[in-house]
């Protein structure tokens, strides 16, 4: 657990202060850190369990909760409900004082959470002198503007040190832009190849023209799509270009003719065309939609793309019905962990294949009633032991080359093996006069053919979230994973790594 406390003495009567600062929704007049801010659902801005909705200079977003709010101690306590950072359990208290025999005020600021052990410092760092040195100094200079000369700020202890560098969101912080831009950073693939082609860089985002939308994104979902762009094996990045196909984050304002978005509204899209690896981005709103309130924005942006992919395959491409038996591959994976709790959900009996014992937990956890490590003829072995010799109704398959002989073994008569990823390379050409010999189907699904369109793609999200609402499909934590980052989380990918799904701060 990290603690975290700084104090300053002002000279200002602390009813004066307390005014400013019982304000839950103050801190984007005065804080340089914070763009702009809003109290969700209209409510007044003391309220108890208020939850302040805010855009970071850098394109963060984060949401805090009022806790507790005490007018006869001044003290204020709030939480974080969503932030671009680990800041697991983070709960702050502000605390004012008048110091004696003086019209002086005493301001303590001061939080708990709990970090990664390997960046406890840093954070600590960061929330001290980012967070709140950096927002007394900048109370100071409003409290000047607001009361005239003679407002004096004195730090009077750290709990911190050495300061940190300047944090991220004053080093990006926006700077005059012609014409409505806005500077924002994004990773930019300078040619098709490894992951040593990404690089993070400055770049001028445009305002949003007729039916489109700017969103300050927090969090951008990784999937291996992104690597077969980067690749050049999906011709859908032209270099130099932005990958990604899912983020989610704020909407910053809107272009003419949007009726079903607001300023302010938390959104998420899943969908091409690319250019999602970004902190802030302007696009077509019939692809945005609007997340529950329940939903945190670092969740819908690992879920969202992976979700939607699962709920057509298990509904449009393969209706799953009670009974059947369901072989997933890489079931440890981001679309095999939903897959695997979707169908189990939905009466299904899941076979998972994994590679390692580790993933092995997950896909048991997910809900599958066999797990085989490794996918050669003892996963054909345990297919039939279990099914009693008939094979399985479908093969949901993202592994390609390597799995799609052992696949087709697997299947039942009239069975239908749906390939939908190639993580070890194309299938290439096949004959398909041997699939007679079990009046087999075979389907290769485009994401994007299951989108197509506004009402599409608010079809597949609601889908989706009635069934995390409904508890079929369990969101674990993302591993969250700074946007600087990107070309070792591609490296991990690639080489099989990751558990569950991966996505980037910005």
């Amino acid at each position: 657990m990290a603690r975290v406390r700084e104090s300053a003495i002002l000279d200002l009567p602390v009813d004066a202060v307390w005014h400013v600062l019982r304000d839950f929704n103050s801190h984007a007049e005065w804080h340089p850190a914070i763009a702009a801010s809003t109290i969700e659902n209209g409510l007044p801005a003391d309220t108890v369990g208020a939850v302040r909705a805010f855009s970071l200079s850098d394109g963060g977003v984060l949401r805090e909760q009022l806790l507790s709010l005490d007018d006869e101690t001044r003290e204020l306590t709030y939480c974080l409900l969503d932030s671009p950072l680990p800041l697991y359990g983070y709960v702050a208290t502000i605390r004012l004082l008048p110091v004696t025999d003086s019209d002086r005020t005493f301001w303590q600021w001061e939080s708990e959470f709990s970090p990664p052990p390997e960046r406890a410092a840093e954070l600590s760092a960061l929330v001290a002198e980012g967070i709140y040195r950096t927002g007394m100094r900048a109370l100071e200079r409003h409290l000047r503007t607001r009361a005239g000369a003679g407002v004096a700020l004195r730090v009077a202890r750290a709990h911190v040190a050495p300061d940190p560098e300047p944090p991220a969101a004053a080093a990006h912080a926006p700077q005059a832009a012609s014409a409505g831009h806005l500077p924002g950073r994004a990773v930019v693939m300078a040619r098709h190849g490894g992951p040593e082609v990404l690089t993070l860089q400055d770049v001028s985002v445009p305002p949003p023209g007729a039916g489109e939308v700017r969103i300050r994104q927090s969090h951008i979902g990784v999937n291996f799509i992104d690597v077969y762009c980067r690749t050049g094996y999906f011709d859908l990045v032209k270099p130099p270009g932005v990958p990604g196909m899912e983020a989610a984050g704020v909407v910053e304002s809107l272009g003419p003719g949007v009726t079903h978005l607001s300023v302010g509204d938390r959104v998420a899209y899943a969908c091409p065309p690319t250019g999602a690896y970004a902190s802030l981005r302007t696009m077509s709103a019939d692809l945005v939609v609007r997340l529950p309130e329940w939903l945190p924005a670092p969740q819908a942006a690992a879920a969202l793309l992976k979700g939607v992919t699962a709920g057509f395959l298990l509904h449009d491409v393969h209706p799953v019905r009670r009974g059947e038996w369901v072989v997933v591959h890489a079931a440890a994976g981001g679309v095999g962990t939903l897959l695997t709790q979707w169908a189990t959900a939905l009466g299904a009996q899941v076979i998972a294949t994994v590679s390692d014992d580790e993933k092995a937990r997950v896909a048991r956890a997910s809900g599958a009633q066999a797990v085989v490590i490794g996918r050669g003829m003892e996963f054909v072995e345990t297919v039939q032991r279990l099914t009693g010799g008939r094979g399985a109704d479908v093969v949901y398959d993202a592994i390609g080359r390597d799995s799609f002989d052992i696949s087709v073994e697997a299947l039942a008569l009239r069975g239908h093996l749906v390939s939908f990823g190639q993580a070890s390379g194309d299938i290439g050409s096949r004959p398909i006069g041997p699939m007679a010999s079990k009046s087999l189907t075979l389907s290769r699904p485009n994401y994007g053919h299951y989108i197509e369109g506004r009402g599409m793609m608010t079809t597949q999200a609601d889908r989706l979230f009635d069934a995390i609402e409904r508890g079929f499909v369990r969101l674990s934590e993302p591993n969250v994973v700074r946007l600087e980052e990107v070309s070792r989380v591609h490296r991990d990918l690639e080489a099989g790594q990751t558990i569950g799904a991966t996505v980037l701060a910005t």
